[in-house]
């Protein structure tokens, strides 16, 4: 009877902790990230007494977290907590016991903490093993203690946000993929339309943020005029997918105007090789993992401000039918300047792999063309001579010198 109540327990103790909504935030240089990592927990505890345990629902990406080490410190003192222990550690969760030295308050649980090796110009980055700094008789203590007080976990925190999880590497467990496949188990493939400015990096998990979602036949988003607009479509295989297509409709407008299906792509399954050539490479996907199909849209400078609707669909194989995805593209009343690659968060650079520019024979300013004359050739600022053997004869350069 005992161990089912204690099931019971850990169960609705599970559900708990994976359901409660838990901010990511960037803390800029707040900590060493050389001696600690980029990630760290912010764990409140109110209680008091030498013993505390945390459950944190970390949904972390890499694997074997049981093989890296934890590193807890005192929020107040900023001095490392050596009695601790760690119990369960998955990818899921981490169950940790350490002493609350300060008593109530905050604690910062680290975690991925690495060191770097080689030289600082071609550095190496190495996790850190787990290593035992706790005492015999803390240890002893609390296996002894049955009732531990819990600390509630606040914030996960990264060093910038250029190192954050969050949304797109921060995993769903493993029950609420299984969920998801059973609700879908009919069906090859499910997809999950994405925006341009949370690029998927997970192959082989889904994140959280698509399950809280749920797989959508919709995509909406805005854009400018003559811009490089991209958006992404997550394909999730629930059965093995030899060769993936996608077709596009055109987008019109109330005034039935048009952005011409011409003038979309999928970077995966069409483009221009370096060579200029026209290349449509098969996409493969093994069950279970997960897919970005990169579309990308040539808006004109000239094209209406306004809401516009198409479709785009993905099939499998010779198969006459597929999922669709309905687009609904809002065009914004201002231009991009220079299709907005100055913004490559955006993606806007995306159709450079996708463009026959390394064919042009042409130099971009302000660089300007070499002029060969004689056995001299001319290039900006400089010319250099050339001996009859091919090395170099003299050299000159026509820069203003520059003094400190």
């Amino acid at each position: 009877m005992k161990k089912e109540l204690l099931a019971l327990i850990l169960l609705f103790t599970g559900i708990n902790v994976f359901s409660q909504e838990l901010p990511y935030t960037n803390c800029n240089n707040c900590w060493n990230p050389d001696s600690l990592g980029n990630h760290r927990v912010v764990i409140s505890f109110s209680d008091s007494g030498k013993f505390a345990k945390a459950i944190i629902p970390w949904r972390r990406r890499d694997k074997d977290p049981q093989n890296k080490r934890i590193i807890l410190e005192d929020a107040q003192k900023h001095k490392k907590i050596l009695n601790v222990k760690s119990n369960t550690l998955n990818r899921e969760f981490g169950e940790i016991y350490f002493e609350p030295v300060s008593g109530a308050g905050n604690y910062y649980v680290y975690y991925l903490p690495y060191k770097n090796e080689r030289r600082s110009n071609y550095p190496k980055g190495v996790y850190l093993k787990p290593d035992t700094t706790a005492s015999s008789e803390w240890i002893s203590a609390l296996n002894e203690n049955k009732n531990i007080p819990a600390a509630t976990v606040k914030e996960f925190q990264s060093i910038d946000a250029f190192n954050s999880f969050y949304p797109m590497e921060v995993i769903a467990t493993k029950d609420e993929t299984n969920q998801l496949i059973e609700k879908n188990k009919s069906q090859a493939f499910l997809i999950f339309p994405e925006d341009r400015l949370h690029s998927m990096r997970m192959n082989n998990d889904l994140p959280q943020r698509w399950i809280d979602r749920k797989p959508e036949n919709l995509f909406l988003d805005t854009a400018m005029k003559g811009e490089n607009f991209s958006y992404q479509l997550g394909v999730y295989a629930l059965h093995n997918i030899n060769n993936i297509k996608v077709s596009f409709s055109d987008l019109k407008n109330a005034g039935d105007e048009v952005i011409s299906a011409k003038h979309m792509s999928c970077l995966n399954t069409s483009g221009i090789n370096y060579e200029g050539k026209s290349i449509h490479p098969v996409v493969r996907i093994e069950k279970g993992k997960v897919q970005a199909l990169w579309c990308l849209v040539d808006i004109s400078e000239n094209a209406s401000a306004g809401k516009y609707n198409g479709k785009v669909i993905i099939y499998t194989g010779n198969e006459s039918s597929g999922k669709e995805i309905n687009i609904e593209l809002v065009v914004k009343n201002a231009v991009a300047k220079g299709n907005n690659v100055n913004e490559p968060g955006k993606m806007t650079r995306l159709k450079w792999l996708n463009s026959a520019l390394a064919q042009d024979n042409t130099v971009i300013a302000p660089y300007t063309p070499l002029k060969v004359e004689g056995n001299t050739i001319s290039l900006l600022g400089r010319k250099v001579e050339l001996n009859k053997d091919g090395f170099p004869k003299t050299d000159s350069n026509f820069f203003s010198p520059y003094f400190n």
